[in-house]
């Protein structure tokens, strides 16, 4: 193309999009972008969007950069194994959950979207300490409302959460133990059952650490990451 026809179509290239492309772009925001942000930006369709999506995370297995994909949104961040020397260099102590909190966030990571009520239905103890932990910690957030009397709270994972259990997305998450599984689909009902005897007996502190998620789940690196 010269100079002339460069001028004449307005001065713009024709849309194209490369993974090396997609990697600067995604160096350089500083916030997660969405795909369809992404496709705009570059001027081409959401397929081919995902197309260097695809590309570019494979060219980053091994590196220490990954790519992360939360739902919509995707972001770069340093690998897991990176974590402990990253986190030394920028002095960030290792974030410490009690196997109450841990439970709670393995809860909110594997029935996403879900209910303060629904968390404690399944837990059999009052929840709020452990959610009011973990949304300081940016570790779970408020996705929304129910469509229910009352309208309540709808919780869910973060990019912090994926980051923080080395995941590049939800899709990571190692599959949960079949008994579990099968329990946690018993006890996760619709809204408004029985209450139970045990709701609202105090939790443990949340200053010690936890093993794990739940048995099957990730477990927490012990330098942050």
């Amino acid at each position: 193309m010269t100079p002339r026809d460069f001028m004449a179509e307005g001065g713009r290239e024709e849309p194209n999009l490369t993974a090396a492309q997609l990697e600067a772009l995604l160096f350089v925001a500083e916030r997660p972008l969405e795909r369809r942000e992404i496709a705009r930006l570059a001027g081409v369709d959401p397929a081919d969007v995902d197309a260097c999506l695809a590309a570019l995370a494979a060219a980053l297995v091994g590196r220490g950069i990954r790519l992360l994909r939360d739902g919509e949104r995707v972001s770069l961040v340093t690998a897991p194994e990176a974590g402990p020397l990253v986190a030394r260099y920028l002095g960030i102590d290792p974030v410490r959950l009690s196997p109450a909190a841990l439970e709670t966030l393995a809860i909110i990571a594997y029935r996403q979207p879900i209910t303060r009520a629904a968390i404690e239905r399944i837990r059999g103890v009052d929840a709020e300490y452990a959610l009011r932990v973990l949304l300081h910690r940016r570790l779970v957030q408020e996705v929304g409302r129910a469509e229910r009397p009352g309208r309540p709270i709808l919780y869910g994972t973060t990019v912090e959460f994926l980051q923080r259990f080395g995941l590049t997305s939800l899709a990571d998450l190692p599959p949960l133990d079949p008994d579990l599984e099968a329990r946690l689909a018993d006890l996760d009902g619709p809204e408004g059952g029985p209450p139970d005897p045990d709701r609202g007996r105090p939790e443990p502190e949340d200053d010690a650490d936890g093993a794990g998620l739940l048995p099957g789940g990730p477990t927490p690196p012990e330098d942050g990451g």
